[in-house]
């Protein structure tokens, strides 16, 4: 196999850019038809939300689905062999019922609940999203090929492969004509990566799919109809009028938006601001198109294809919103994203992966351009992404006549859930875990250039408050003249009453003289386990405290007197919290309470739904009470180690859980258990609680690192 291209990762960052650009370019006015948009909005040429009143960066399906399913290549091996079944078992996995990554449309009407609720039920891909067992109309909506760029991402000049990745993941949901899209898109995603020439690329795509299938032939109408048009508005027209909405049953059918997505490509994929000009100018489902052709044209062109037209990449700053049940990377940005996708990439072509920026700082800025949601305020500053005087890249967060103390320049970037969500609407919730807790060390290094100063130059985060406002906590600060660089380091104190820390940066003033030039933040980031308890704050009805867990269960109580209490009125059910960087760590549940049902405890290193270890008080085959660790993989419940231990309801009890290597022990009252898992573990991931069609409380609990 020849080895990937030099600037691979680049040209995954492109694409990844490229899909985020064109969802949230198209999001605001989703479903629109070309004549209200061109009455209400005009030729759409750059972003419109501000327009509409909506935030730019939302979390949306298109997204969502694209950056959590491509995952299951982490779940289930990283082969080009991955089956629909597999992709099925990630969506358990990460997509939390009614709460995360799709439209909960109901059986029959929105083509990806009904396929959730055919796995729920153990009706396993592809039979879940099969014309017979869902029909036609179901089966053939969009949702295939919305979901598809990353298996493209990972399958670089290898359309084959990218091509029968896509097809087992849309076959989890969808079948006939809306797969046939997915696996075409999918592989002239793949063959972007070595050609920019748009009639090879559709070429390439029909190779995959049959001649003779409905999406085949449209695709030669809509080439035939624009060499004949020349004019990509009258081409439009002609596909309103042939395969427009009303041609075809169902909420959003893949037809007319694959039909508009060939025209826009032949007409615009020269150039991506023409491309998005085009694709969201027409109308119809836009976020959804938007963001397949945007992905398929920036990775032709690369970065460079942002340049030289409207400013896409400073409103965007990286940002992104993965909302799934692994709420540590819900609150993400491009590179990050980017990178993930890269090493899975170079997995599959047999190359070693990518060495971890800067050592392994979350914020790196290491690629081209990227500021990972790094944003300034006041109008005195601007940050950029750069190369100081020495050629090493950073944040430039460029200052003009900063002077005194009073009022310093941020440079923050987002940790957990921003206030604006909540003018997101209802459709698709933002699900989410903090990036970074007290008792986490947090490090930066920074420099100086310019003239006059010294700046002082503080570590900064902002936490929600009893009221769901934002306060500032400062730290570690440092003063440096021009032309002098300094690391720091501050251990967050657990003094934030359980609040999630929203932000996180630098706040720079001056002491003396004013300053002019840029302050380098060359990296930023944070390491070790937390230290801190989670107790619900003394005002019951936080709204962000509450947020920052991740639930699947049917309800977390907000006015009760523990701060936890779960209910799950049938199956499994659970909240977590944290992210997959906690590796070895004490878990600590103070007044555990059984308050109904036979199945409930502790979870430690959850990795979604249905991946994590349990140390669960429940009963035996013979209805034995018992303290066991379980292994949970997927639909699987393994018992790694049980004893007799006798609980009972409404009974309480003190749970220490500790898991190190491949370990865990946990304590419970007098009683002590431990378990080891050879085959596979887990090695980090998050805490919480689940249960089992009952409930259960708990006062508070309590991370910390294991000690020596």
């Amino acid at each position: 196999m020849a080895p990937l291209q030099a600037d691979y990762l680049e040209r995954v960052y492109a694409g990844v850019l490229g899909k985020l650009i064109g969802v949230y370019v198209g999001r605001p006015f989703e479903g629109w038809t070309h004549q209200r948009i061109l009455a209400e909005l005009g030729p759409v040429k750059h972003y419109v939300h501000e327009r509409l009143g909506l935030p730019l960066v939302v979390t949306d399906d298109d997204l969502s689905g694209t950056f959590a399913f491509v995952r299951a290549l982490e779940e289930h091996g990283v082969s080009p062999d991955l089956t629909a079944e597999d992709v099925g078992r990630t969506w358990l996995n990460n997509v939390v019922e009614r709460r995360s990554v799709f439209w909960w449309g109901g059986r029959g009407v929105s083509t990806e609940h009904t396929a959730w609720l055919n796995l729920s039920e153990g009706v396993w891909a592809p039979r879940s999203g099969s014309i017979a067992q869902n029909g036609r109309t179901v089966a053939e909506q969009i949702g295939a090929q919305i979901f598809i760029d990353g298996w493209a991402l990972v399958a670089p000049g290898r359309p084959e492969l990218a091509a029968k990745l896509a097809k087992a993941a849309g076959s989890v949901s969808h079948d006939g004509e809306s797969v046939y899209a997915a696996v075409l898109w999918a592989a002239m995603e793949a063959e972007a990566f070595v050609s920019k020439n748009v009639d090879h690329l559709l070429d390439t795509g029909l190779q995959y799919i049959p001649a003779e299938s409905d999406i085949a032939r449209m695709i030669g109408q809509v080439r035939a109809w624009c060499k004949e048009d020349g004019e990509w508005a009258k081409t439009r027209q002609r596909i309103e009028d042939t395969h427009g909405y009303d041609k075809y049953h169902g909420v959003c059918h893949v037809m007319p938006n694959h039909a508009i997505m060939v025209m826009a490509l032949i007409y615009g994929g020269h150039s991506f601001h023409e491309a998005m000009h085009i694709i969201n100018t027409c109308g119809w489902d836009t976020d959804c198109n938007s963001g397949n052709i945007g992905c398929l044209v920036a990775i032709m062109h690369g970065l460079s294809t942002f340049e030289g037209g409207p400013d896409w990449r400073g409103p965007l700053a990286d940002r992104a919103l993965i909302s799934s049940a692994d709420g540590g990377y819900s609150i993400n940005d491009a590179a990050r994203i980017a990178i993930d996708v890269a090493n899975l990439g170079y997995q599959l072509a047999g190359e070693p992966p990518l060495k971890a920026p800067k050592d392994g700082a979350q914020f790196h800025f290491s690629l081209p351009g990227s500021v990972q949601g790094f944003q300034s305020t006041g109008s005195s500053a601007k940050v950029e992404q750069g190369s100081d005087d020495q050629g090493t890249s950073g944040l430039a967060i460029r200052i003009q006549g900063l002077t005194g103390s009073s009022n310093p320049v941020e440079a923050l970037t987002q940790t957990f859930s921003p206030r604006e969500v909540e003018r997101m609407g209802p459709t698709y919730p933002l699900m989410c875990s903090p990036l970074v807790y007290p008792g986490q060390k947090v490090f930066a290094n920074v420099k100086t250039e310019g003239k006059g100063g010294p700046v002082k130059v503080q570590l900064r985060l902002k936490h929600y408050s009893e009221n769901d406002e934002l306060m500032s906590h400062d730290g570690t600060s440092v003063e440096l003249v021009p032309g002098t660089a300094q690391r720091m380091e501050w251990t967050i104190p657990d003094t934030l009453d359980s609040q999630p820390i929203q932000q996180l940066g630098l706040a720079v003033s001056t002491t003396g003289d004013p300053f002019e030039g840029t302050v380098w933040l060359e990296s930023l980031g944070w390491s070790g386990i937390p230290r801190t308890v989670f107790r619900r704050p003394a005002a019951k009805e936080c709204k962000y405290w509450h947020d920052a867990w991740v639930t699947s269960v049917d309800d977390f109580h907000m006015r009760m007197i523990p701060s936890f209490h779960i209910v799950k009125n049938s199956g499994e059910g659970q909240i977590s919290i944290g992210t997959r960087e906690w590796a070895d760590y004490k878990f600590t549940v103070h007044k555990l309470k059984v308050t109904f049902g036979n199945w409930a405890g502790a979870i430690v290193r959850t990795r979604g739904l249905h991946r994590y270890y349990g140390v669960i008080l429940s009963k035996d085959a013979k209805g034995n009470s018992c303290l066991s660790v379980v292994k949970a993989r997927d639909e699987h419940r393994r018992v790694l180690a049980s004893i007799p231990f006798d609980w009972g309801i409404d009974a309480e009890y003190e749970m220490a859980v500790a898991v190190q290597g491949n370990k865990i022990r946990a304590e419970v009252g007098s009683a002590s258990i431990e378990a080891s898992d050879k085959d596979g573990p887990y090695l980090s991931g998050g805490m919480g609680l689940v249960v089992q069609t009952g409930s259960l409380s708990a006062d508070s609990l309590e991370v910390s690192p294991i000690e020596i």
